[in-house]
């Protein structure tokens, strides 16, 4: 078949000969569900490879995105790759990133799969989170009383940031969940922490180990961090220093006080990256149930709609 051929029937287009030609009740039939295969085959190949649809169920990143949100999220900017999981269960599967159009940025708004908790080597969940990505890798974040430094510069301030607890939680105030393990910081006093870039050499000592216990033991998908008479082992050999095989990221949610983030379960690597949010497409009130259809329908976000987010 010639590819002009076969493009024309993968668009369900005919030629003249074709449409003059009377079919049998079977024939439209055959024609009909073929069309469906061909236009559901298609929309997966978008799906997996170049757009995605991602709907937003919690505040975190409110008002710059509702819950109740529909948004179109661009996969190639970041590098295209082969399916991550099988579709709706958490069976994942080897995939393999494409290269960039350009790596991810501070203050892009980027749709990634969660890593997991801060020592959880893996999530029994296969789910996508969306944060504002605020370090990248080689950066130093720190924050002051809720206001977000990189490398010693105050952050730009998204538009719809929001903060809800007031005053601050004092600087020495330690939160027990708080990203990593030993660190005497709190939401609004925070670091400052190094984000890390492939190929940095981190010198392990008995007092950093365990932040970086659970970040070594990903990359090598089991775990291989043991610390047994007072000397440091990965994968059975003594060490004291390791090199880093991905690059780092530090994702902030823009409703500060409502949002887990990397705050609470740490660093979110490269290749857990999927895309960037790029539009809002529908948006609706979600707490309205779909058996009162009329009643979800009129409560659309006219305002919203295409939307273009940043």
């Amino acid at each position: 078949m010639k590819f002009k051929d076969a493009l024309r029937k993968f668009f369900g287009i005919k030629t003249e000969e074709e449409l003059k030609i009377k079919k049998t009740p079977k024939e439209k039939a055959k024609d009909f569900f073929g069309a469906l295969l061909w236009a559901a085959a298609a929309a997966m190949i978008i799906k997996i490879f170049f757009l995605e649809s991602s709907r937003i169920p919690t505040g975190s990143m409110e008002k710059t995105i509702l819950v109740g949100d529909f948004l179109l999220v661009n996969k190639m900017i970041y590098g295209i790759s082969t399916p991550r999981n099988i579709p709706f269960t958490n069976i994942r599967l080897p995939y393999y990133i494409f290269p960039a159009f350009r790596e991810p940025q501070a203050y892009d708004i980027i749709v990634f799969e969660y890593p997991g908790d801060k020592d959880e080597l893996e999530p029994k969940e296969v789910l996508n989170y969306v944060k504002r990505c605020v370090g990248i890798p080689g950066d130093t974040i720190e924050i002051i009383d809720k206001v977000v430094f990189i490398n010693g510069k105050e952050f730009k301030i998204p538009p719809y940031i929001q903060y809800n607890n007031y005053p601050p939680l004092p600087k020495g105030f330690a939160e027990p969940r708080i990203f990593p393990n030993g660190a005497k910081w709190n939401k609004d006093n925070y670091g400052p922490l190094y984000i890390p870039k492939r190929g940095d050499t981190l010198h392990l000592n008995l007092e950093n180990i365990e932040q970086w216990r659970t970040i070594i033991d990903r990359e090598h998908g089991k775990r291989v961090v043991k610390v047994s008479n007072g000397k440091i082992y990965i994968d059975e050999v003594q060490t004291d220093k390791y090199v880093f095989k991905e690059d780092y990221y530090f994702m902030l949610g823009d409703n500060r006080d409502d949002s887990l983030d990397s705050r609470y379960w740490g660093f979110v690597p490269r290749s857990k990256i999927i895309g960037r949010v790029e539009i809002i497409y529908w948006s609706w009130d979600p707490s309205i149930p779909f058996s009162n259809l009329f009643k979800l329908l009129s409560s659309v976000r006219i305002e919203r709609l295409a939307k273009v987010i940043r």
